[in-house]
């Protein structure tokens, strides 16, 4: 069951509007960090107080200003928070929605994770009920993503010949950029079977697809 609340968020308009949904749930004991750093000293305090939270709701971009941060963002003050509190359940609330950025934070351990958009408030809400009956939480649509992305293992020379793709270099003119880098393999052959592959794997049909496909989901 959630009791007691942290809310990490720079924007104060969202906060208002996370403690709203909290509130319409019963769960009135809840506190707000602006700032990742600010968070985790928070989390700290209150378990060495025996208080400590229940859930962290956090963004995974704050904005950077006048004041110095050690954490950088809402992934590594969940790196963070998993160190300090390991059974500390967390849901990202967050307008990211590539499902590399997704699949990576499953590495985290997060309890859920909620797509700042329409509805959000609704979709909130069901991702706290269904956390505080110790189930986890991931919309379906975000989660389709995640499984067509995961449909190829992609390798960092699948990385380096997509991005080429993505800059505008032909296939054929691939081998010379490759034999520069020193990347093996290098003949054309050997690229247009590895895209050709790719591309089925994930079900596209030309190399403009595949690189949209690969910006869109954050794989390069």
């Amino acid at each position: 069951m959630i009791k007691k609340v942290l809310i990490a968020e720079d924007h104060e308009i969202v906060n208002i509007s996370v403690q709203k949904t909290l509130e319409d749930l019963n769960i009135t004991d809840v506190q707000y960090a602006a700032y990742c750093d600010e968070a985790l000293l928070k989390i700290q305090r209150e378990l060495q107080r025996n208080q400590s939270y229940d859930l962290l709701i956090t963004d995974l971009y704050f904005e950077k200003d006048h004041i110095p941060q050690q954490l950088s963002g809402g992934e590594d003050l969940i790196a963070a928070a998993r160190q300090v509190q390991p059974d500390l359940k967390i849901l990202v609330f967050s307008a990211e929605n590539k499902p590399a950025v997704i699949e990576k934070l499953h590495g985290h351990d997060i309890d859920g994770y909620v797509r700042k958009a329409r509805n959000d408030s609704r979709e909130l809400k069901q991702a706290l009920e269904t956390i505080g009956k110790n189930l986890r939480y991931f919309p379906r649509q975000l989660m389709q993503g995640v499984k067509q992305m995961n449909a190829h293992d992609f390798t960092s020379y699948d990385i380096i010949i997509i991005t080429l793709l993505s800059q505008g270099i032909r296939q054929k003119d691939m081998p010379e950029c490759l034999k520069e880098k020193k990347i093996t393999p290098s003949g054309l052959s050997s690229i247009e079977k590895r895209l050709n592959t790719i591309k089925e794997s994930l079900g596209v049909g030309n190399n403009e697809q595949l690189v949209a496909f690969c910006k869109d989901n954050g794989i390069i």
